[in-house]
């Protein structure tokens, strides 16, 4: 028997009215259980990428086909408790075929009261993946959740099935979107990845495969230590140079913005004293962090940051010169002069990393041309990365808003 509520999403769409109904998840699906098609392909589901062919998935996975006739057959519109059900592994499969014993599968007992593309976005909400705590326990890797165990979990729904259909086709519209933009970004970044290698040369070589017209001539080797020179000026903070922080793959950035525990915090003494001064377009690097990353072009501006890391400036196109120095080649080069132990950080020192040559243009035009091409599909790479997160922020705050 359905139980009405007087309670209802914070959003929806115009003309519907009626409080969700509440009843729990038993009374709504029924385990599905066929065998017997061994002839049809085998299926995995993952929490990622939901259902898929097992020869997709990309590993190795060895299983005795004498087996196949105990698989169970998986249809388009099934619904199926992945082995990773406690963290939201609940997917609905668009394709036929079969799989291991262990995945339950499910459908609605009704179907002409229910769309399945709500139950699916339903399925990843925090809330409904926050209930299923309530009745497991002991879950870890590998144990899936049963059909009696998510039978007792009670869900919200809209009777009205035009309203399930219009909520399950935003989301989809929303995923496709979402989808689309990563593609996008991706592509991008591959692009950004094949062009480095391609106008920067190869090793032995001193022009590279692709160049911008007018210039023909051949790179130059040259010494870092002719290119860089390190600024060893230490100040204190204040107005005009404030402290900064410094991380891999973040860069030179405000305090505020940095993501990992901030070495550089403030104490009642940190006023009178003395850090190392960084303007803008210096190259900063930090020697015990050097596998990771953490060397950058300071994009932020004057300041002053911990003397654990070194800065230098250039006189070249500084642009340029960092494309050279975030280099996975540059950094392996570099990593053969790693010091210390486990105990004692690893390090590359400045004068080690000094000592290393690099190739690059003889005239600044052509570093110029080429560190704002890059400068510019970073840019274009951020945006994408901005659309993407703000999607993905939109779908988040609609679930929790479009959702009892």
């Amino acid at each position: 028997m359905s139980n009405k509520i007087t309670k209802s999403p914070q959003i929806r769409f115009a003309g519907f009215t009626d409080t969700w109904e509440q009843r729990k998840a038993k009374d709504l699906f029924t385990p599905v259980v066929e065998k017997g098609s061994e002839t049809l392909p085998v299926l995995s589901v993952t929490q990622e990428f939901g259902v898929v062919y097992r020869k997709d998935v990309g590993k190795d996975i060895n299983y005795d086909t004498s087996t196949l006739k105990d698989y169970k057959v998986i249809h388009p519109g099934d619904f199926v408790i992945s082995l990773r059900s406690f963290q939201g592994g609940f997917e609905l499969s668009d394709k036929l075929g079969i799989s291991s014993p262990a995945y339950t599968v499910f459908n609605p007992k009704e179907t002409n009261k229910h769309y399945n593309l709500f139950w699916k976005t339903q399925f990843k909400t925090f809330k409904f993946i926050e209930s299923l705590k309530t009745v497991t326990t002991g879950i870890r890797d590998g144990k899936s959740i049963s059909f009696s165990e998510f039978g007792d979990l009670v869900l919200h729904y809209p009777s009205n099935k035009d309203e399930q259909i219009k909520i399950g086709a935003i989301f989809t519209q929303l995923d496709n979107l979402i989808t689309l933009h990563q593609r996008k970004l991706e592509l991008l970044k591959e692009t950004k990845k094949s062009l480095l290698q391609k106008m920067f040369p190869k090793d032995g070589a001193n022009v590279p495969d692709i160049r911008f017209a007018g210039f023909t001539d051949a790179w130059e080797q040259r010494k870092l230590d002719n290119i860089l020179k390190e600024r060893k000026v230490k100040q204190k903070i204040s107005e005009e140079v404030p402290l900064l922080a410094f991380a891999a793959g973040q860069g030179v950035i405000d305090r505020s913005e940095r993501k990992t525990n901030n070495r550089d915090f403030l104490t009642k003494d940190s006023n009178i004293k003395t850090y190392l001064l960084t303007k803008y377009n210096d190259i900063v690097y930090n020697p015990s962090n050097l596998k990771y990353g953490a060397i950058d072009r300071n994009k932020h501006g004057q300041g002053v940051i911990s003397p654990i890391y070194v800065t230098f400036e250039t006189d070249e196109i500084p642009s340029f010169i960092e494309l050279i120095l975030k280099s996975e080649n540059f950094k392996q080069r570099a990593l053969h002069y790693e010091e210390g132990t486990v105990i004692k950080r690893q390090s590359v020192k400045p004068e080690n990393l000094l000592s290393l040559d690099v190739v690059l243009p003889k005239y600044k035009d052509e570093q110029m041309k080429i560190g704002e091409f890059f400068e510019q599909l970073d840019d274009t790479i951020a945006l994408h990365q901005r659309e993407l997160n703000s999607l993905k922020n939109l779908k988040k705050s609609l679930l929790q808003q479009m959702f009892i």
